[in-house]
Protein backbone atom coordinates (compact mmCIF):
# COMPACT_ATOMS: atom_id res chain seq x y z
CA UNK A 1 0.00 0.00 0.00
CA UNK A 2 1.48 3.38 -0.51
CA UNK A 3 2.18 5.44 2.38
CA UNK A 4 -0.47 7.99 2.65
CA UNK A 5 2.09 10.92 3.51
CA UNK A 6 5.38 9.86 1.00
CA UNK A 7 3.43 8.35 -1.69
CA UNK A 8 6.45 5.44 -0.98
CA UNK A 9 5.00 2.01 -2.28
CA UNK A 10 6.09 -0.84 0.66
CA UNK A 11 7.72 -3.64 -1.22
CA UNK A 12 5.93 -6.21 1.15
CA UNK A 13 2.71 -6.05 -0.79
CA UNK A 14 2.69 -5.13 -4.41
CA UNK A 15 -0.22 -3.14 -5.02
CA UNK A 16 -3.02 -4.07 -7.46
CA UNK A 17 -3.51 -2.95 -11.04
CA UNK A 18 -6.20 -0.66 -9.72
CA UNK A 19 -4.57 0.83 -6.70
CA UNK A 20 -2.80 3.92 -6.88
CA UNK A 21 1.02 4.97 -7.10
CA UNK A 22 3.78 4.50 -9.04
CA UNK A 23 3.12 0.55 -10.25
CA UNK A 24 -0.30 1.24 -10.96
CA UNK A 25 1.46 4.55 -13.12
CA UNK A 26 3.42 2.51 -15.42
CA UNK A 27 2.80 1.45 -18.64
CA UNK A 28 1.36 -1.76 -19.01
CA UNK A 29 0.38 -3.78 -22.78
CA UNK A 30 -2.16 -5.20 -23.91
CA UNK A 31 -1.68 -8.21 -22.15
CA UNK A 32 -1.30 -6.50 -19.03
CA UNK A 33 2.00 -7.04 -18.58
CA UNK A 34 4.51 -4.07 -17.40
CA UNK A 35 6.50 -2.35 -19.72
CA UNK A 36 9.80 -0.14 -18.52
CA UNK A 37 9.15 3.22 -17.99
CA UNK A 38 9.09 5.63 -20.57
CA UNK A 39 7.51 2.45 -23.56
CA UNK A 40 4.23 3.60 -24.64
CA UNK A 41 1.78 1.31 -23.52
CA UNK A 42 -2.00 0.50 -23.76
CA UNK A 43 -3.97 3.19 -22.27
CA UNK A 44 -5.39 2.15 -19.03
CA UNK A 45 -8.44 1.35 -18.27
CA UNK A 46 -10.34 4.32 -16.03
CA UNK A 47 -11.02 3.26 -12.51
CA UNK A 48 -14.17 5.28 -11.96
CA UNK A 49 -15.06 3.71 -15.26
CA UNK A 50 -19.51 3.60 -15.47
CA UNK A 51 -20.67 1.98 -18.68
CA UNK A 52 -24.15 0.57 -19.60
CA UNK A 53 -24.48 -2.91 -20.48
CA UNK A 54 -24.40 -2.66 -24.46
CA UNK A 55 -21.20 -0.20 -23.75
CA UNK A 56 -19.23 -2.27 -21.41
CA UNK A 57 -19.65 -5.25 -24.14
CA UNK A 58 -18.93 -3.38 -27.07
CA UNK A 59 -15.70 -1.32 -25.56
CA UNK A 60 -14.91 -5.00 -24.21
CA UNK A 61 -15.25 -6.34 -27.37
CA UNK A 62 -12.86 -3.66 -29.44
CA UNK A 63 -10.21 -4.23 -26.86
CA UNK A 64 -10.38 -7.67 -27.47
CA UNK A 65 -9.90 -7.52 -31.27
CA UNK A 66 -7.22 -5.00 -30.64
CA UNK A 67 -5.33 -8.11 -28.96
CA UNK A 68 -6.01 -6.08 -25.38
CA UNK A 69 -7.89 -8.76 -23.12
CA UNK A 70 -6.44 -7.58 -20.24
CA UNK A 71 -7.96 -4.23 -20.76
CA UNK A 72 -11.23 -5.79 -21.61
CA UNK A 73 -11.21 -7.77 -18.91
CA UNK A 74 -11.05 -4.50 -16.75
CA UNK A 75 -13.90 -2.94 -18.86
CA UNK A 76 -15.92 -5.67 -17.71
CA UNK A 77 -14.90 -6.04 -14.12
CA UNK A 78 -15.95 -2.75 -13.79
CA UNK A 79 -19.27 -3.53 -14.65
CA UNK A 80 -19.25 -6.98 -12.69
CA UNK A 81 -18.24 -4.35 -9.46
CA UNK A 82 -20.75 -1.39 -10.75
CA UNK A 83 -23.94 -3.76 -12.42
CA UNK A 84 -27.10 -4.35 -10.37
CA UNK A 85 -26.64 -7.44 -7.99
CA UNK A 86 -28.75 -9.93 -10.39
CA UNK A 87 -26.48 -9.41 -13.17
CA UNK A 88 -22.75 -9.96 -11.42
CA UNK A 89 -22.65 -13.61 -12.17
CA UNK A 90 -23.01 -12.83 -15.77
CA UNK A 91 -20.01 -10.39 -15.59
CA UNK A 92 -17.86 -12.04 -14.02
CA UNK A 93 -17.90 -14.91 -16.06
CA UNK A 94 -17.26 -12.39 -18.99
CA UNK A 95 -13.74 -10.96 -17.07
CA UNK A 96 -12.96 -14.21 -16.12
CA UNK A 97 -13.02 -15.46 -19.78
CA UNK A 98 -11.12 -12.22 -21.26
CA UNK A 99 -8.68 -13.06 -18.03
CA UNK A 100 -8.62 -17.30 -19.40
CA UNK A 101 -7.53 -15.15 -23.40
CA UNK A 102 -4.91 -13.47 -21.06
CA UNK A 103 -3.19 -16.18 -19.68
CA UNK A 104 -3.51 -17.97 -22.94
CA UNK A 105 -1.62 -15.27 -25.07
CA UNK A 106 0.86 -14.59 -22.13
CA UNK A 107 1.57 -18.53 -22.52
CA UNK A 108 0.26 -20.16 -19.30
CA UNK A 109 -1.76 -22.88 -20.61
CA UNK A 110 -2.50 -24.04 -17.33
CA UNK A 111 -3.68 -20.89 -16.14
CA UNK A 112 -6.17 -20.43 -18.87
CA UNK A 113 -7.18 -23.67 -18.56
CA UNK A 114 -8.33 -22.50 -14.90
CA UNK A 115 -9.76 -19.24 -15.22
CA UNK A 116 -11.94 -20.49 -18.61
CA UNK A 117 -12.93 -23.77 -16.27
CA UNK A 118 -14.03 -20.35 -14.09
CA UNK A 119 -15.74 -18.69 -16.31
CA UNK A 120 -17.80 -21.29 -17.82
CA UNK A 121 -19.01 -22.36 -14.40
CA UNK A 122 -20.35 -18.78 -13.95
CA UNK A 123 -21.56 -18.45 -17.60
CA UNK A 124 -23.10 -22.10 -18.11
CA UNK A 125 -26.92 -22.49 -17.50
CA UNK A 126 -27.32 -18.36 -18.26
CA UNK A 127 -29.65 -17.35 -20.35
CA UNK A 128 -28.32 -14.57 -22.69
CA UNK A 129 -29.17 -11.51 -21.67
CA UNK A 130 -30.82 -8.95 -24.19
CA UNK A 131 -28.05 -7.65 -26.14
CA UNK A 132 -25.84 -9.38 -24.51
CA UNK A 133 -23.05 -12.22 -24.83
CA UNK A 134 -24.54 -15.52 -25.94
CA UNK A 135 -23.35 -17.42 -22.57
CA UNK A 136 -23.29 -20.97 -24.83
CA UNK A 137 -21.81 -19.82 -27.52
CA UNK A 138 -18.85 -18.09 -25.10
CA UNK A 139 -18.54 -21.35 -22.94
CA UNK A 140 -17.99 -22.92 -26.35
CA UNK A 141 -14.93 -20.55 -27.06
CA UNK A 142 -13.90 -21.16 -23.09
CA UNK A 143 -13.54 -24.77 -24.23
CA UNK A 144 -11.08 -23.66 -26.78
CA UNK A 145 -9.27 -21.43 -24.80
CA UNK A 146 -9.02 -24.08 -21.81
CA UNK A 147 -7.61 -26.22 -24.40
CA UNK A 148 -4.67 -23.98 -25.75
CA UNK A 149 -6.81 -22.74 -29.22
CA UNK A 150 -6.43 -19.63 -29.31
CA UNK A 151 -9.33 -18.31 -31.44
CA UNK A 152 -10.06 -14.91 -30.17
CA UNK A 153 -13.34 -14.37 -28.28
CA UNK A 154 -16.52 -12.73 -29.40
CA UNK A 155 -18.71 -11.51 -26.40
CA UNK A 156 -20.62 -9.11 -27.91
CA UNK A 157 -23.78 -9.47 -30.75
CA UNK A 158 -22.53 -8.43 -33.65
CA UNK A 159 -25.80 -6.59 -35.54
Amino acid sequence: MPDRATGAVSSATPPSPTSSGPRAARPRDGLGRFLADGEAGVAPVPQDLLLDSEQTLRRAQELIDADCPFQAHEVLEARWKTGPEAEREYWQGLAQAAVALTHLRRGNPPGARALADRAAGHLAGLPAMPQGADTAAVCRQLADIGGGCDRGLRIAVTP
